[in-house]
């Protein structure tokens, strides 16, 4: 605006100043009705052991005897797999993990990129849990114990017989549980992008 002339609000210059103006306060306003959607929508997952919820964390130590925790597998589809070298049930499981880990391990999924194991042995035996693990080929990096089966996330998880297991997806989220024989492939298969 030049001296001497007087604001008009049909001015052309001036209109677009404040169409400018109230398009920032939209698009702020907009922006912060996401914001705050986004921020309940993550509220909204509750930690537990049911579908859907956010599967509470475990660590543990590995075959090495260094500190893993399940919070580390963040991107990946895993599978939590309760059980022990003593349990026949257990043990006639694990073909089916060693063959579905195999098979995905490597896969794109809706939810997570690769597919891995968490294996939590109840075992009392360390000796017997290692001859196990070699023995059923369990190659994951991934395969813990908790000794006598007392750790806290046990009751968390509320075991109470094994095999007994939970998918969950790349942000912790749980798919489905106690996926048995087939079944723990054909879901991972129904998951692949």
């Amino acid at each position: 605006m030049q001296s001497g002339q007087k604001y008009h609000a049909n001015n052309p210059i001036t209109l677009k100043i404040t169409i400018m103006r109230y398009l920032k306060i939209i698009f702020y306003t907009i922006f912060l009705i996401l914001l705050v959607i986004q921020l309940d929508a993550q509220s909204i997952v509750n930690q537990g052991i049911k579908v859907g919820n956010k599967a509470p964390e475990i660590i543990e130590n590995s075959v090495l005897g260094r500190p893993i925790r399940l919070s580390s597998l963040a991107g990946k589809i895993v599978l939590i797999d309760f059980w022990a070298s003593w349990c026949r049930p257990c043990r006639n499981e694990n073909p089916f993990v060693v063959s579905a880990y195999d098979k995905f391990k490597e896969g794109n999924f809706k939810g997570g990129k690769g597919f891995t194991i968490f294996s939590v042995s109840l075992d009392r035996d360390l000796n017997a849990w290692k001859n196990a693990i070699q023995s059923d080929h369990l190659k994951w990096e991934t395969n813990v114990c908790a000794p006598s089966g007392k750790a806290d996330y046990v009751q968390t998880y509320e075991i109470e017989s094994i095999p007994s297991n939970f998918l969950v997806d790349g942000n912790g989220i749980i798919l489905a549980v106690n996926l048995r024989g087939e079944a723990l492939a054909q879901k991972l298969a129904s998951l692949k992008k």
